[in-house]
């Protein structure tokens, strides 16, 4: 098979959490170890950073990849989900892994994949340690997929593990609770590997410390650590909470020796270094154009204060949604001064535009529906004046058809 239909093979042969929503999930380990055992053990052939959160999690991850280039390091990174191409996912040194080593891997280790029925996010990981372990990665950036204890990613042990914020998302999965999800994410707190916690919540402290206790594992709120103030390209307002969890992971670091030189540069160049998309990414200027991928309360709450000190005429927001989200609790963060482009995203939990607007209206939300992203964007740079701004979110999946 060439790349697309091997990439087409293990979009449509193997389900996964991004397209078919729980049903992709098995809850266990057991066959990412076997993977791993076949694979002869790659995720043990290199270092890692081991990285988990409800928000931030990917910015985090790009922010260290960042740093540690800039230090010297020949430096994996994998991450999810991708927003243009399959291959953003396994990076190393910013750049992506090549088409013919995608198709290598899959072809392959065929046979392995189709008799065991691994699922796309496992067939995924593999495919990541395997390429970081031949390409003899100085380190990996290591990004959860989804909460922690059962994820697939959860077979390395690293040098550090951090954990960025603790929010509702993906509760049917993690939980309905903050305690609940927390236990989840800290499931990658790995015996005697020190723990560093973004942002310090009431909620969840405590399970933090008596796991980390438990694990016999250093536990470091950033929160409790006054840090030198940076410079960084990612201009949203809410990585400054991710920039403290970076420091303080760095920090506990201690077999790379990164300078004060290099962490500066390291980020102020995030998207240069590592091609990091979708995060408060201003698409235009006239009019400002900006789209980001928060879509959950916490994430949402923080790019809309940030979207209400902007100046601008009028307001059009593109908005959609996926069909696993309470929208009855999304929805009234939005402002009602705005005009709205309801789409619905091309994945096959995308919550249809209709519904969506008939939702939103029960919170004096108006606007019109549009069967594809593309053409309520293209409605709303048809309509928008240069003061005005266009918005672009809702899900990464919005987001993904127009970067």
């Amino acid at each position: 098979m060439n790349y697309q239909k091997t990439v087409e093979w293990m979009f449509a042969q193997l389900p996964m959490y991004q397209q078919k929503g729980a049903s992709a999930l098995n809850n266990k380990l057991d066959n990412i170890k076997d993977f791993a055992r076949y694979l002869d053990h790659p995720e043990k052939k290199f270092k890692s950073i081991h990285v988990a959160g409800t928000n931030g999690k990917g910015s985090s991850c790009h922010m260290l990849a960042s740093v540690l280039q800039e230090a010297g390091y020949n430096v994996g990174l994998y991450t999810s989900p991708h927003l243009r191409d399959f291959r953003e996912r396994i990076k190393i040194n910013g750049k992506k892994i090549k088409k013919k080593a995608v198709t290598s891997f899959v072809g392959n280790h065929m046979g392995f994949l189709e008799y065991h029925h691994l699922s796309f996010f496992e067939m995924t990981v593999g495919m990541a340690f395997d390429h970081f372990a031949k390409m003899e990665v100085d380190i990996a950036i290591i990004e959860v997929g989804l909460g922690g204890r059962l994820d697939s990613t959860n077979i390395i042990t690293p040098e550090v593990s951090l954990i960025t914020n603790i929010g509702y998302d993906h509760m049917q999965m993690l939980g309905n609770t903050l305690e609940k999800i927390a236990m989840e994410k800290a499931g990658i707190i790995k015996r005697g590997v020190p723990v560093v916690i973004s942002e310090r919540q009431s909620e969840t402290e405590m399970i933090f410390k008596l796991l980390a206790h438990q694990k016999k594992s250093k536990i470091v709120f950033a929160d409790d650590f006054e840090h030198n103030v940076y410079k960084t390209d990612l201009i949203g307002n809410y990585q400054k909470k991710n920039i403290k969890g970076v420091l303080g992971c760095l920090k506990e670091l201690k077999e790379f020796d990164i300078s004060e030189k290099s962490l500066k540069k390291g980020l102020k160049n995030i998207v240069g270094n590592t091609g990091l998309l979708g995060r408060w990414q201003v698409l235009a200027t006239k009019p400002l154009t900006i789209c980001d991928t928060a879509h959950n309360k916490e994430g949402l709450t923080l790019v809309l204060d940030q979207l209400s000190k902007k100046r601008y005429a009028k307001l059009h927001m593109v908005l959609g949604f996926v069909n696993d989200k309470d929208l009855g609790k999304l929805l009234p963060l939005f402002p009602e001064n705005a005009k709205y482009y309801f789409v619905k995203p091309n994945v096959p939990r995308g919550f249809d535009a209709k519904k969506l607007q008939v939702l939103a209206a029960n919170y004096g939300l108006k606007g019109t529906i549009h069967n594809t992203v593309k053409r309520g964007f293209k409605k709303a740079k048809h309509a928008a004046k240069k003061e005005d701004l266009i918005y672009v979110g809702g899900s990464t999946f919005v987001v993904a058809e127009v970067v």
